[in-house]
């Protein structure tokens, strides 16, 4: 969807695609935190499969899709509220400045929508029914094509987000439909009764919070980025917001794996087989390294048609390629620290490698990219993140190997 919203938006020029790419960070921050709030409870229902606890998993399910829900909400008043302050304090360009803040309300409205996908996605994941989620978020792809034609013709940059909402909100049902009256484990049965359980929101919350904030501050980090980015003209915004996409493509297996991990050792730990969940997790982390490394080859070759489909400004092309190569020698190590992220999180391991990713992006990324980007531009903030994420890569490989995470418990 990433690639589709950009291709069609970006055909309208630099200063459309420039619109999405200032408030992108802001848009990752909360799509994160809802993705948190999904996790938190997804872990649990995974080591309850492990242990063959449906009845109990069925019952954080129904606890997940109302607390997400009021949690959706809450998220989606902050963003209405700091709607056009936030790109104030981006410095977003005056020219852009209309287009970028109905472009986010319209995410920020759809956040319940969002969130719910999340949340029953990964749910089916941690059930082990990774074909559904697949099928059904594939899908959302060819409708977003189809919405998109719609309303970019009338709409402009607006039109993008609209669309993207509307086929995020037709899955949602489908999915949401699907999983709570046919999922074999997690379907709604009417003899069960329903109550709010302590200790499951307590464990959500050990969960969730970590993640949480390391949501905040890696896109705390990222917003402060596009900060540093924006002066450097509404050209660097757009090639930077393409680069970003372009690179969706090389990790984004690397989350499908982050996905099975937690899954494979959730499921593994709440069957009391730490050697089995140590052996899945190894093997993952190494699967992740290798694929992406193999993607990120092809990439580098293949990264000037990616921007002639994405934007048919030169100007921007040319800086896009630029920069992205810069960051692909790090992909193999950025797929070690998505994968070991997942493996941990199926442990119910938040809060370390949280940290870890706080110290990295803030302490890494952050003060090369000030420091860089005085003399490099563009360039140097991309060699500041390819710097930061094998730095990531090495303490989230060092963690998992250590194997104090197969120790913990609820």
């Amino acid at each position: 969807m990433q690639y589709i919203d950009a291709a069609m938006v970006g055909h309208l020029g630099p200063d459309a695609s420039a619109s999405i790419g200032i408030v992108s960070t802001s848009s990752w921050l909360l799509s994160g935190l809802c993705s948190a709030m999904a996790t938190s409870f997804a872990v649990q229902v995974a080591q309850l499969i492990g242990a063959s606890q449906y009845q109990k998993a069925r019952r954080t399910l129904k606890m997940a899709l109302i607390v997400s829900c009021v949690f959706s909400c809450i998220l989606l008043s902050i963003g209405v509220m700091v709607n056009q302050h936030l790109l104030y304090w981006l410095g977003c360009d005056p020219s852009i400045f209309d287009n970028a803040s109905a472009y986010f309300l319209v995410f920020t409205l759809s956040l319940p929508i969002l969130q719910m996908n999340s949340l029953c996605s990964s749910m089916l994941q941690c059930s082990g029914n990774m074909k559904v989620p697949s099928l059904l978020n594939a899908a959302m792809c060819g409708l977003d094509v189809i919405y998109n034609f719609i309303f970019i013709h009338y709409l402009g940059v607006v039109g993008a987000a609209i669309g993207a909402a509307l086929a995020q909100l037709t899955i949602c049902i489908m999915i949401l439909w699907y999983t709570t009256r046919y999922s074999p484990m997690l379907k709604f049965k009417k003899d069960e009764a329903f109550q709010f359980e302590k200790p499951t929101l307590k464990n959500a919350f050990q969960i969730g919070t970590p993640l949480a904030f390391e949501h905040i501050a890696i896109c705390g980090a990222m917003i402060m980025s596009t900060k540093i980015i924006a002066p450097l003209g509404t050209i660097a915004i757009a090639a930077h917001t393409f680069a970003i996409t372009a690179e969706s493509l090389c990790y984004m297996p690397g989350y499908g794996l982050e996905a099975a991990a937690t899954t494979l050792v959730g499921q593994c730990m709440g069957a009391k087989r730490k050697d089995l969940a140590k052996s899945f997790a190894n093997f993952t982390v190494a699967f992740g390294a290798i694929i992406m490394g193999i993607i990120a080859i092809m990439m580098f070759f293949i990264a000037p048609l990616i921007f002639q489909i994405l934007t048919p400004d030169l100007q921007t092309q040319t800086l896009a390629i630029e920069v992205l190569r810069i960051e692909l020698f790090a992909e193999p190590l950025y797929g070690v620290s998505i994968v070991a992220s997942g493996a941990l999180r199926g442990a119910g391991d938040t809060l370390i490698p949280s940290l870890l990713n706080l110290f990295s992006i803030w302490g890494v990324r952050l003060s090369l990219s000030v420091i860089l980007v005085q003399s490099m531009g563009l360039h140097g903030v991309w060699l500041a993140m390819c710097i930061e994420l094998c730095v990531r890569g090495i303490l989230l490989f060092f963690r998992q190997q250590r194997g104090q995470w197969l120790n913990k418990s609820f």
